[in-house]
């Protein structure tokens, strides 16, 4: 981590914030490092279950830094396009926790992606989505592979293909976005959401949401058999035990990620 994101921890959820403001949290190299280093810390804590990714100031993300963004696609090994793609969240760095992003301001290109990665976007009104990518003579790739999954056809196209802007309400109403929040509502919004989501046990929400990405490019027999395996798997582990005992007791269940 550095002081371009910051990882603060509480009530097994983690809230990851993009701190330069200055620059609308324009990702540089600094800030790519920070966010990759953010994610993994999140992945591999068994203590946090849900995540909230925002940003500090007057912005969510307003794409790669123009200025200064040497880096901001990450540092890779190998040599030219053998050099691989995945290293960071939003290129398909897998993290089966639920992910929630709560965006205002300005949501553009690398911010968009990375909010398309997450679960859950919360959306401030008054927020601008958009590529604009094609205005400046590059392609969208990573977006490109995810907003179709995301929403119609046309719709990813329409976005994609014209480089324009967005407001949140036309976000909501395309698919992509989960609620239009006002802008002094929207942290607490998403906390409300992320303490929801550790009311479930989280071996077993992680289990779901993976085989609910997985089954997508999976055919029917192999997706049923591959969840009946996790389902095994899961009920085998002490949380398991818990969720049934505390049923019995009638009382909350004190999961342990165990």
């Amino acid at each position: 981590m550095n002081d371009a994101v910051l990882y603060e921890q509480s009530d097994h959820i983690a809230t990851i914030t993009m701190n330069r403001p200055d620059a609308l949290n324009a990702i540089n190299r600094q800030m790519r490092q920070g966010l990759n280093a953010a994610w993994e810390r999140f992945r591999d804590d068994d203590d946090a279950w849900v995540a909230i990714v925002r940003g500090e100031g007057r912005a969510f993300c307003a794409g790669a830094d123009m200025v200064d963004g040497a880096g901001s696609v990450g540092d890779f090994a190998g040599s030219f396009w053998e050099i691989p793609t995945i290293n960071s969240f939003e290129s398909g760095l897998e993290i089966w926790k639920p992910t929630i992003a709560a965006v205002h301001g300005y949501c553009i290109g690398y911010g968009l992606t990375g909010a398309l990665a997450c679960d859950f976007i919360l959306a401030a009104d008054g927020t601008e989505f958009g590529y604009p990518e094609v205005q400046l003579g590059t392609p969208t790739i990573v977006g490109a592979i995810r907003l179709p999954t995301k929403v119609r056809w046309s719709d990813a196209m329409e976005l994609l293909l014209t480089g324009e802007r967005i407001d949140a309400e036309q976000a909501r109403s395309k698919g992509f976005v989960h609620r239009v929040i006002a802008p002094d509502e929207l942290d607490d919004a998403a906390r409300d959401l992320a303490l929801r989501l550790t009311k479930g046990a989280p071996l077993a929400v992680r289990a779901t949401k993976e085989m609910a990405a997985r089954s997508a490019s999976l055919p029917w027999t192999e997706s049923v058999r591959m969840g009946e395996a996790m389902r095994r798997v899961v009920g085998a582990s002490e949380d398991a035990t818990e969720g049934f005992k505390a049923l019995a007791d009638k009382r909350p269940p004190r999961w342990q990620a165990r």
